[in-house]
């Protein structure tokens, strides 16, 4: 029986709440709980996937645990080290172990900057190689995610979108990190372009061992690449467990509805919809109780109340809810 891996990163009990400034003098008049009292960890060499409808926090949640976004309370914990307090230039020392794949791959990449030039900076500002020796390592990064080497003269608005996020993810492993971020790395590129970047992203993981935190709204997509899955739901998680498990056997009444809503490939098979009545709450006013009572088809009293506890049900499938409690 093979050893279980360590863990690498450890998030616990994370919030990070925006205030909102209102008046003449633009006093705090409250807050959006944007990530709110999250907890999870992630080993070395699994993909955690976490998943959620728009607005419930997942890329907050992934900006915050790089520290790109300071978190509020918290702790995180990369190898040991807790990151909260780190001052910024250990921080950026560290930062060559984290890096990040964001979701727009326009926006993330200086259209005054050529391609070689924008894959150079993150060894230059960390001090690696002379700068043949960095040319050459810019070639290698574009060979390696199936570029060549006359793209390094050109600029970001002579690609497409595929080649352009495959330019992030060159970047991203540059520095040879442990742990990569990938904010919905695909859900700007078409279907076709998304298969193929997340078999880049999966060759890349079984070559360099890296572990990833990756960031999606689409089920079907995070079923293909996790091990484990967590589902969040107005800054909280709701719940966290293996992907067969999850996709077999959720048990919160949100992963159910959502997980009726994925698409099957066969026109014959008959599944049962679940439509959510009303819309998701502001995370300015999040509901007393369980956040997602206000939507339930199963709510009781005790949820409009009691927020139910982010707890082990049993094999590691972690459940706030009350109806799996009773």
């Amino acid at each position: 029986m093979a050893a279980e891996k360590r863990t690498l990163l450890s998030v616990r009990n994370l919030k990070k709440y925006f205030p909102v400034k209102s008046g003449v003098f633009m006093r705090t008049t409250g807050y959006v709980r944007a990530v709110d009292d999250v907890s999870f960890s992630v080993r070395e060499g699994e993909t955690l996937g976490l998943v959620g409808e728009s607005g419930c926090g997942k890329s907050t949640t992934g900006r915050t645990v790089l520290r790109l976004i300071e978190p509020t309370e918290g702790e995180v914990e990369f190898d040991g080290t807790s990151l909260t307090k780190l001052s910024s230039e250990e921080m950026r020392r560290l930062r060559r172990d984290m890096q990040m794949v964001f979701q727009d791959p326009f926006a993330s990449l200086n259209p005054r900057m050529t391609i070689g030039d924008i894959l150079e900076e993150p060894l230059i500002v960390h001090g690696i190689g002379t700068p043949q020796e960095r040319k050459e390592q810019v070639r290698e990064l574009l060979h390696l995610v199936g570029m060549n080497e006359d793209h390094m003269h050109r600029y970001p608005h002579q690609f497409s979108g595929g080649q352009r996020q495959r330019i992030g993810i060159a970047r991203a492993v540059a520095l040879k990190p442990r742990l990569i971020v990938a904010d919905e790395p695909v859900s700007a590129l078409d279907v076709s372009i998304q298969s193929q970047v997340l078999n880049l992203l999966e060759d890349l993981q079984e070559q360099f061992g890296l572990t990833y935190l990756f960031i999606a709204h689409d089920l079907s997509v995070v079923r293909h690449i996790s091990d484990r899955v967590g589902v969040m739901y107005l800054g909280r998680l709701v719940e966290l467990a293996d992907r067969d498990e999850l996709y077999d056997c959720p048990l919160h009444p949100y992963t159910q509805a959502l997980l009726s809503a994925v698409p099957v490939p066969d026109p014959d098979a008959k599944r049962e919809r679940i439509i959510l009545q009303g819309d998701v709450p502001s995370p300015a006013d999040p509901p007393r109780g369980c956040a997602f009572h206000p939507r339930c088809p199963h709510v009781m009293d005790i949820c409009r109340e009691v927020r139910p506890e982010f707890r082990d049900r049993g094999g590691g499938h972690f459940v706030a809810c009350h109806l799996v409690d009773k």
